[in-house]
């Protein structure tokens, strides 16, 4: 099944799923366009069947609204739903909402991108420090150990991004030495943005020998650029999928993805709430796992299922 396939079957689920007669969890992911945010809600559908909530999906219009998104969960406590699954926009912004969310006692699971309080009941994320590290060694390795590498990060203040970016620079430092790190810039969550900061740093350093991106919109800008100036020299190291980096990938403009599992994460952020709810205490914390992916890599099965993972139990009525 293609991508585009996938996708239009999420749509169509989304569009049926709420019974109001049900429970209603909140889930507010920090963006609705991307895949990757898409992939998450139907996680979030699958676990919302199994403890007979409805789901509430609501985001802001971009990645980088943190005050909408503020907006949207204020609004979800003021109904007092039964439980906020959260993907922070910012790490500090949200610290209110989410700690009035906890006095009104609504349950609130934190996913993809960590927050400055403990007034949650469950963190779901990757581990993005070692994500960047992840990054780094295969930077490393296929540039022999030497070069000039940039990064095109997504915004300063997301938690989740800043770790990735810390963990790929702190691995380069600590193994490649002669690796010299000549820019970090930030796409803020916009294609075009990410392609001009990309076009940039190849102006600035005719010789920068790799790049790493570290989130889907700066992904596809950063490989945007390479294709626009023929760059093939310059080793593309991307993070997240969408079906056109996976063309990509095939191509050869981009060397690796890192991949994680939005939808893993979606579904433990709303079975955390519905454990909760039953008087079971969730993990507090799950890593919901990456791998690096290479072209040879796709056919594999473990790799098909995370790339496209089953919606069948997902499906109202099944």
């Amino acid at each position: 099944m293609s991508r585009f396939v996938w996708l239009a079957a999420l749509a169509a689920l989304a569009g049926c799923h709420r019974q109001p007669s049900r429970p209603v969890v909140g889930v507010a992911p920090k963006g609705a366009n991307h895949l990757f945010w898409q992939t998450v809600h139907a996680g979030a559908l699958k676990a919302g069947r199994e403890f007979g909530f409805a789901i509430e999906w609501n985001a802001p219009a971009t990645e980088v609204d943190a005050s909408r998104q503020i907006e949207i969960v204020e609004s979800m406590v003021g109904r007092r739903l039964a439980g906020i699954a959260l993907a922070p926009v910012d790490r500090k912004a949200l610290v209110a909402v989410v700690e009035r969310a906890a006095r009104a006692g609504i349950p609130v699971a934190i996913f993809d991108s960590g927050i400055a309080t403990d007034r949650h009941i469950a963190f779901v994320a990757t581990n993005n420090l070692e994500t960047g590290r992840m990054a780094a060694r295969r930077m490393g390795e296929i540039l022999g150990g030497k070069g000039k590498v940039g990064v095109v990060g997504f915004l300063p203040g997301s938690a989740s991004t800043m770790e990735r970016e810390d963990g790929f620079t702190s691995e380069i430092r600590k193994r490649y030495p002669a690796i010299d790190l000549v820019a970090v810039q930030f796409g803020m969550a916009d294609r075009a943005r990410a392609m001009a900061v990309t076009e940039n740093i190849l102006t600035a350093h005719p010789d920068l020998a790799g790049l790493f991106a570290d989130n889907e919109s700066s992904s596809s800008g950063a490989v945007q650029a390479l294709k626009s100036r023929q760059a093939r020299r310059v080793k593309l190291v991307a993070f997240d999928a969408s079906e056109q980096l996976l063309d990509d990938l095939r191509a050869g403009w981009i060397d690796s993805l890192i991949v994680q599992d939005p939808f893993r994460m979606g579904y433990e952020s709303v079975r955390a709430i519905g454990l909760h709810l039953r008087g079971q205490p969730p993990p507090r914390e799950t890593d919901s796992g990456a791998r690096l992916i290479r072209a040879a890599d796709l056919s594999l099965p473990d790799i098909q299922a995370l790339l496209f993972p089953a919606l069948g139990n997902s499906l109202p009525g099944r």
